[in-house]
């Protein structure tokens, strides 16, 4: 009896449905490295620059990869990142800001 093969999906890391996706895995790439430098360097009250832009760009990043985004696996990833994007922008936020002491 013939039966449909299903391709092997195991073989790509980012993709399952056997295409590649270029864009879409460097965006979740660029969005979990931003997240992590958000959370990061929000640890440290005197590096709240860089954890709330870094946290904004990520929350950006994820946002747009979301709206593109094929995948599950780059679902995942996205939102991995774009949490961890979030909780450095909030405690950048928290610790002074976008702008604080710099301007005003």
């Amino acid at each position: 009896m013939a039966q449909a093969m299903r391709p092997n999906s195991g073989v790509s890391i980012f993709a399952t449905d056997g295409k590649p996706h270029p864009l879409q895995d460097t965006l979740m790439v660029i969005t979990l490295v931003l997240g992590l430098t958000a959370i990061i360097s929000s640890l440290w009250t005197g590096l709240h620059l860089l954890s709330s832009w870094a946290g904004l760009i990520g929350i950006l990043t994820g946002g747009y990869g979301q709206y593109i985004s094929v995948t599950t696996r780059e679902r995942f990833g996205l939102i991995l990142g774009l949490g961890a994007s979030a909780l450095g922008f909030f405690l950048g936020m928290a610790h002074g800001g976008l702008f604080g002491g710099v301007v005003g």
